[in-house]
């Protein structure tokens, strides 16, 4: 075989590497539930590569990212679930649902209105699904999956229930709040309990989360730029002790301060 545009000659591909006489051996002794870790680490590839703006590198990742759809499809097929033609299907069927501003007869809506109206169409979705007996979630903050990044879990989590009332007005109290959390931790602490300073600090988290929503940042884009900008900063650090033949651990923590604070104040100079 060799290299192809044609998304059948890669599905084709899977197949043969899935054969089970004449495929690979690791390719045929995976599952789902080995396959998702690898699944989740090829979409936060492509959000690197997006980050680092590597356009050639966000092709080659947005294939490794295609490959894992189509290597679940495949094992699907196996089991006589669906096909790959049916991860197809179902998508375009769903966004032509969801899109009736696009593909029907609505126009003339803003992007509040756009997004209210997905909503309304999720919602609408959720009822024919238990029509159908199928599993769904039940109440206000239903459909946020247990496996999302934890930061933006309780992003979604926040919004869903912000849509229904239970959010603060302004930013003022929440920032209130991650005070009083800040000072539960150090009481737990005090207190030696390890169990309740790990649920403060989850208080923490969550409020500070809360916060970022209230000013439109993305906390998990956030945080993913801070600890470039620490990686970034601390490698500076190497490079100044390197100059005199040293490693950090050769060094105090106030001279690392120094050349942290020198690290800083030279990017923003620059």
């Amino acid at each position: 075989m060799r290299a192809s545009r044609d998304i059948a000659d890669l599905v084709a591909i899977m197949a043969a590497l899935r054969d089970p006489v004449t495929g690979c051996p690791w390719d045929q002794a995976q599952t789902f539930a080995s396959i998702a870790p690898y699944t989740i680490e090829e979409a936060y590839e492509v959000a690197d590569a997006i980050t680092r703006a590597d356009r050639e590198d966000l092709r080659d990742e947005l294939g490794d990212l295609l490959l894992q759809v189509v290597f679940h499809a495949r094992m699907a097929e196996e089991e006589g679930a669906f096909d790959f033609g049916g991860v197809v299907e179902a998508i375009t069927g769903k966004m032509i649902r969801r899109h009736p501003h696009v593909f029907g007869d609505t126009d003339g809506l803003s992007v509040v209105d756009v997004n209210a109206q997905w909503e309304r169409i999720k919602a609408w979705e959720q009822i024919e699904r238990a029509a159908r007996g199928g599993k769904t979630d039940e109440g206000a903050l239903a459909g946020v999956p247990v496996g999302l990044p934890a930061l933006t879990r309780a992003l979604k989590l926040q919004q869903k229930a912000a849509r229904v009332g239970f959010d603060w007005a302004e930013p003022g109290p929440i920032l209130d709040k991650i005070r009083e959390e800040a000072a539960e931790i150090t009481e737990a602490a005090v207190n030696h309990d390890r169990a309740a300073v790990a649920d403060e600090i989850g208080d923490l988290l969550f409020a500070v989360v809360n916060l970022a929503r209230h000013y439109d940042v993305d906390p998990e884009g956030a945080l993913r730029g801070t600890n470039e900008k620490f990686r970034r900063r601390f490698a500076s650090i190497e490079a100044a002790l390197a100059q005199s033949g040293r490693q950090p651990q050769d060094s105090t923590l106030a001279e690392m301060d120094a050349l942290w604070d020198a690290a800083k104040r030279a990017e923003r100079a620059g």
